[in-house]
Order: C-alpha cells, then structure tokens, then sequence
C-alpha cells in the first residue's frame, strides 16, 4: 500500500496536535503493516504556488483543443503540477494533516489540491464526464481545531469541500480523525477531546492496514 502524507501545518511536532494525530495514525498503520510506503510531503517545505492563468492554460487547453500546443511560459507556470501530481496518481492513501482555520483548511493545502488535481494527470473526459485515472481509494483527515463544531456543522467549512472536491475524481471513502475543542481556556475537556481524537487515528489506520 502506498500513502501520500500531505502536511499542511506550520507548526512543530512538539506542539501541533494534529502532527501528534499523525504520530498516532503512522505508528499504528506501519505496525499492523510494516510493508506500507509512506511518502511524506511538508508544503511548507515545498510550497505549491497559486495557479496562474498560463497554468490554467497548460492544464486546460487540450481538454478544450486536443490539439493544443502550450507556450514555454504556460510549461514554466505547470512545473510544480508535474513534479508533483504523480505522487498523488501512485498513493492508495492520502492523508491531510492540518489545522482549522477560519472554519477551513490552510490556503496552502488548497493551493497544492488546485495544482495536483488537474486533467491529464488524475482524471480525463469521456463520454459521460470525468475519468478517474488514479490508484487513490481514501482520503483520511488529521484535524485539529480550537472550536468545537458537531456532526453537519454549518460552520465547518472543512469536509464538505474535502468531500466534494475528491468525490470529483471519484473518492468518496473520506475517513476523519478531528481533535476538535483544543483551546483549553474554552473548553475544560480539550484533553479529552484529543484522546478521542488520538484513538480514531489509531483506529482508522489499524482498520485500512486490515484492508491491504
């Protein structure tokens, strides 16, 4: 089984609760599978830039013209996208270690989704609309948030564009691990929170080990 594991957290391990959420998760998958190959990815050690209209360009022009030659500078705008969306079309696993912030993920994860998950390197068009052409199966989700929010929060701004953006390329096995609460001088039972939290991770990981 190959994991992509994307970080979209600046924080150190010491003191982000979703990185010790993703400590958890990868020490009990490679117990129950030692086999697994982990691909661990920092986008703030590799930051996707903002796709720019000369990428939109590159990635969009053959689906519109197949015949579409792009220019130099529309090849220079799709180099992040080509060294590394294909790290994405190998992974059987995805999973998004991240923070909560204003009720959504980092701008930088969206960043990278927009440059990774493009035509001609995870999906394609036929007759009745988009190809998946990926080995992806489940997205898994390390979260941590200083609010707590409830199952269909209206404020979550988090899963249902997580959940949309990948039932796209037709993912829909979204599983969820989401430290919620974690601002200790709101709420008195943060601890509590993150070991709920910490124990999902354990669980979604032993479960996707026993699917290999």
């Amino acid at each position: 089984m190959n994991v992509l594991h994307v970080i979209a957290n600046p924080r150190p391990a010491e003191t982000s609760v979703s990185k010790k959420l993703a400590f958890e998760f990868f020490a009990a998958l490679m117990e129950k599978n030692p086999d697994v190959v982990v691909n661990n990815v920092d986008l703030y050690q590799n930051k996707p830039p903002y796709v720019s209209s000369e990428a939109l360009n590159y990635f969009w022009g053959p689906v519109v013209n197949p015949a579409y030659i792009p220019s130099k500078a529309e090849e220079t705008a799709a180099n992040f996208s080509n060294n590394n969306a294909q790290a994405l079309v190998d992974a059987d696993v995805l999973v998004l270690t991240m923070p909560v912030w204003l009720n959504s993920f980092p701008a930088i994860l969206k960043a990278w989704l927009d440059q990774v998950l493009v035509p001609g390197k995870l999906f394609t068009f036929g007759p009745d609309g988009v190809i998946p052409i990926h080995h992806l199966r489940t997205v898994v989700l390390l979260v941590s948030s200083d609010s707590v929010y409830k199952e269909d929060d209206a404020t979550d701004g988090l899963t249902p564009a997580i959940r949309a953006i990948f039932s796209y390329i037709g993912v829909d096995d979204i599983q969820i691990a989401w430290a919620d609460g974690q601002d200790a001088s709101r709420h008195f039972d943060s601890e509590q929170r993150r070991e709920m939290a910490l124990e999902a991770a354990r669980e979604i990981a032993e479960d996707l080990a026993e699917q290999v």
